[in-house]
């Protein structure tokens, strides 16, 4: 069964984005993964398709109400047991881990805030888990949906040219990854470094180790301590 993701959005337009090109966008037309995305005003009531109202209790912008997202969830999801996300800032860091786990499951029903934020009461009630893609703040989650899907899209089976493409990088192993090179032999006076010719495989992958706990160190040394 092919991972399908079902996008919640306010601008279904924006996918698949730049997920319909190289690797993703070749796999998206072969049918290794697929891409439903939901206009959330199509379940609003009033002539105007309101979606949003303000908060509750006073305050800058306007959130989007429970009433008319629920539904929307609702309707996605009936006898369907994919998880359900929302894209936050408030959320729990995207990780690896987590990546992989999605991409090892069905597939996922992704919601793209807009505005101040969501009803609490119908995270609550429809038990989304809020995904965080970093400490800053967008204008929607359509981006942050995007950079989701195309972390777990690019480890699907058969996605990527080499399997083994999504084995040796950044945060696979708990480290950053190791540097790399390639042709010309001498770039502006700076040489790939010797082992990497050597042929010897062995001295190459104790070299990349040592390397790639050498960047962690200086970089993100918080990820040598988890």
């Amino acid at each position: 069964m092919s991972f399908r993701a079902t996008i919640l959005t306010l601008y279904p337009d924006m996918f698949p984005g730049h997920l319909g090109h190289s690797l993703s966008g070749k796999a998206l037309e072969r049918g290794q993964w697929l891409l439903d995305s939901v206009q959330i005003r199509d379940f609003a009531e009033d002539k105007h398709r309101t979606v949003d109202d303000t908060p509750a209790g006073g305050g800058a912008g306007m959130v989007l109400r429970a009433d008319i997202l629920a539904k929307a969830i609702d309707h996605v999801s009936v006898g369907d047991d994919r998880p359900r996300l929302l894209m936050s800032p408030r959320g729990r860091p995207l990780t690896q881990k987590r990546v992989r786990e999605l991409a090892a499951g069905p597939g996922a029903i992704v919601v793209c805030g807009r505005f101040e934020g969501v009803d609490q009461r119908v995270i609550d009630s429809r038990g989304l888990e809020e995904v965080s893609i970093g400490d800053y703040i967008l204008s929607g989650g359509e981006p942050a949906a995007l950079t989701l899907l195309d972390a777990i899209v690019r480890i699907l089976p058969g996605v990527m040219g080499n399997d083994l493409s999504g084995v040796h990088e950044s945060f696979e192993g708990g480290l950053l990854e190791h540097p790399h090179y390639t042709r010309p032999q001498v770039f502006e006076g700076m040489e790939i470094p010797a082992v990497l010719t050597s042929g010897h495989h062995g001295e190459i992958e104790k070299w990349r180790e040592a390397e790639a706990r050498k960047l962690t160190a200086e970089r993100r040394p918080d990820l040598l301590r988890s």
